[in-house]
């Protein structure tokens, strides 16, 4: 067998509007999403052949402690799930240069998976199409559909699985706040779902009018993430950087510039996003990392 390669760039991801609807029977939790992708990436480099399946995964981001046994590694998952989806009896290598923070809420390893599905499917002797590949992603994680869609801006509900590309916005910068320690998703969803029981809230899917995501201003009066209380107690970086974005972007806006601060995913990383350069600061031990919306 002759062994082909292919690169794709894994973009990262904003939650601009994060909203955690009822539990299912199964235990998770729907949300809807409104999802915008970034400049940062990861490289990932697929190679296909006669070789035994292998991951490689370094860079600066990179945790001293790695990133855990790999085949818990979703670009492995995602690997493994192409294949054997579409009966291609082919061995594999995979290599990442990982550049977007590892457990910051950002879908590094979610954007990763993304790339390897992509991948796969260009260097496929039987391609499965669109919706095959989409609900692969889909059964991999809530963030992969819209990481392997090629969308810059989609609204989401479901378990991510639902997907509504939206046009594409002006390029906005963003400052990221990003820390040593993450937050584990599990644990956030589960912070949340406690509080939300004691609060005895009632649960229900947002309206939102015609035009409402249609420019940094509209959103920008829309934004939120359900997750921010409940991670803000658990992380004291997030308790102390996401007030200062917060009022940063509501200086911002006074003055006639959309910006949103906000946390993305289930954190910790905080960001700024704005349309017009604004000077940041931040107190705690958090790292400040430029980029800008895809």
């Amino acid at each position: 067998m002759t062994c082909e390669s292919r690169s794709e760039r894994a973009y990262a991801k904003l939650n601009l509007v994060l909203r955690i609807l009822a539990r299912e029977a199964s235990g998770y939790h729907g949300i809807e999403t409104l999802f915008q992708l970034l400049e940062l990436h990861d490289l990932v480099h697929v190679r296909v052949g006669t070789m035994s399946p292998s991951l490689r995964c370094a860079g600066p981001t990179m945790p001293a402690a790695g990133l855990g046994p790999v085949e818990q590694n979703l670009a492995w998952r995602a690997a493994m799930a192409y294949t054997g989806a579409s009966g291609w009896n082919t061995g594999w290598e995979i290599e990442i240069d990982k550049h977007i923070p590892v457990g910051g809420g950002l879908g590094g390893g979610s954007a990763d998976a993304a790339a390897v599905l992509r991948a796969f499917e260009a260097l496929s002797p039987s391609p499965l199409g669109p919706e095959r590949l989409l609900a692969l992603a889909g059964a991999l994680g809530a963030d992969v559909p819209f990481l392997v869609s090629g969308a810059s801006l989609a609204w989401a509900w479901g378990r991510g699985d639902r997907l509504l590309p939206l046009p594409a916005l002006p390029v906005a910068a963003v400052w990221l706040a990003t820390f040593a320690e993450g937050v584990n998703t599990a644990a956030a969803y589960g912070a949340f779902a406690r509080a939300r029981e004691a609060r005895g809230d009632t649960v229900q899917a947002g309206a939102y009018p015609p035009g409402a995501f249609a420019s940094w201003a509209s959103i920008a009066e829309l934004a939120t993430n359900d997750f921010e209380p409940v991670v803000s107690a658990m992380h004291a970086g997030v308790a102390t950087v996401l007030p200062e974005f917060r009022e940063t972007a509501a200086t911002l806006r006074r003055s006639g510039s959309p910006a949103i601060g906000l946390m993305s995913g289930s954190g910790a990383t905080c960001f700024l996003l704005h349309t017009e350069a604004a000077a940041v600061h931040t107190g705690g031990p958090a790292t400040l990392l430029p980029t800008h919306t895809r």
